[in-house]
């Protein structure tokens, strides 16, 4: 169980597409934060990038993997504050990723936002895989593997949890109780950081692989992560007007500044109130490029010791194994395949 006086985070991101200024914002930068306050398990969640598998490049996976892990530390998370891993160094995610397949009603797998959405634009012409349906049920065995007492997610991924929660109740009816049911933490501001060239849409990595601007990656030189700002979509007037209302490509540029900068809302309006929008794209910019050279520099330091982030890949994966052995111990005696 979770270590006294501390609760237990556990989260992760695919290995899919290259982590971006959103994913920076609304997830591993409150992880960073966060990291003496709770007890964090954060992953990279490398099987669950198979769920649609005519878009994996296996010769590519793993080095996409690692850069993640590098980035996770480059962000700020200490290894030593935090147990990082990779979601398949950790056998038993897939051992009761099975139990919770069984568990789940496939009436609740069909009502996933997530296969619904990803269904109907993986244009496979074999029919969506399996994986995609069962999603839901690896997902909720990642969390229930470690106890945690809360996942953090943004406001729109809340089903997610609430549907791991579902499974963890069911399971713990057949069975009795095994699993610890988890909580959400929903980061108030700059949880949903949207596209830059498409403001009503959330920031996607698979669609930053596809179109040119939409999002700002971590690992992007400089001059291309200030063009993408630059060209960010704002609206038809020339200058901010807060009194007008701001049109949601203005909000998403202040609250990514807001985000990097610690300010307030209250704080923008006073400075940027009847600026031009080439004043705020421009001050949004510095603060991104300035930061990324930040977390370049610290990648580049830990990329460039490949034995050390060796070392660093095992020793997470095997503080995880320790904690999700003695969960899915529970659950095999629990459902009887050990007595």
């Amino acid at each position: 169980m979770t270590s006294p006086g501390r609760k237990r985070v556990l989260s992760g991101i695919t290995a899919t597409g290259r982590l971006h200024i959103g994913n920076y914002i609304g997830a591993i930068s409150m992880w960073a934060e966060n990291q003496d306050q709770y007890e964090n398990f954060l992953f990279v969640a490398d099987l669950h990038a198979l769920t649609i598998p005519e878009a994996v490049v296996g010769a590519n996976l793993r080095a996409r993997v690692e850069e993640i892990f590098a980035l996770y530390v480059a962000c700020g998370i200490d290894p030593e504050k935090s147990t990082l891993f990779v979601q398949s160094d950790v056998h038993q995610h897939a051992e009761l990723g099975w139990l919770m397949t069984c568990a789940t009603p496939v009436s609740w797998l069909e009502r996933s936002t997530q296969f619904k959405t990803k269904g109907k634009i993986a244009d496979v012409s074999a029919g969506v895989g399996a994986g995609l349906l069962c999603y839901p049920a690896l997902q909720a065995a990642d969390i229930l593997l470690y106890d945690a007492d809360y996942v953090p997610v943004g406001e729109d991924q809340q089903q997610h949890v609430e549907m791991s929660r579902d499974i963890a109740k069911r399971f713990n009816a057949l069975f009795g109780s095994t699993f610890k049911i988890p909580d959400v933490l929903i980061r108030k501001s700059g949880s949903r950081i949207m596209g830059l060239d498409d403001p009503t849409a959330k920031m996607s990595k698979s669609l930053a692989e596809r179109q040119a601007g939409h999002a700002v990656a971590l690992l992007d030189p400089p001059d291309q992560a200030r063009k993408a700002i630059m060209r960010a979509v704002t609206d038809s007037q020339p200058a901010v007007d807060f009194e007008a209302g701001l049109a949601p490509g203005v909000d998403n540029l202040l609250t990514i500044l807001e985000c990097l900068t610690g300010t307030t809302r209250g704080q923008s309006q006073g400075h940027f109130d009847g600026a031009r929008y080439g004043v705020l794209k421009a001050a949004v910019a510095d603060v991104v490029v300035g930061r990324l050279s930040d977390i370049q520099d610290r990648y580049r330091e830990i990329t460039g010791d490949r034995a050390q982030l060796a070392k660093l890949l095992a020793h997470g994966a095997e503080r995880a194994r320790a904690v999700a052995a003695g969960t899915l111990a529970r659950a095999y005696h629990a459902c009887g395949l050990r007595s």
